[in-house]
């Protein structure tokens, strides 16, 4: 139907009505269109679903790291008390 310069001949060339060849280039553009809408809903989805895979596991890096600094920061209140009260202080297996 692009090329032709009648769809009324094309539509006698193949033996079809004309009014049909117009039914059927709408509904190839409906499907066509639905078709495109449904691969963009399903990447959606998979963006949606791989979000929020990635929040969690920042949520989850986020308490290992709050964990680490509370514990950093209770050696180091350790240190400082044993420091203080004339101890020895806490040192690393190389003895640093």
């Amino acid at each position: 139907m692009r090329d032709c310069d009648s769809v009324v001949e094309l539509g006698r060339e193949l033996k079809v009505n004309w009014r049909l060849l117009y039914r059927w280039k709408e509904e190839a553009e409906a499907s066509a269109a639905e078709a495109g809408n449904s691969a963009a809903e399903l990447r959606e989805v998979a963006l949606c679903e791989e979000n929020a895979k990635l929040k969690e596991a920042l949520a989850d890096k986020s308490l290992e790291v709050d964990f680490f600094k509370g514990a950093l920061r209770k050696i180091e209140a350790l240190r400082q008390k044993r420091a203080h009260a004339g101890g020895e202080a806490f040192t690393t297996k190389s003895g640093k």
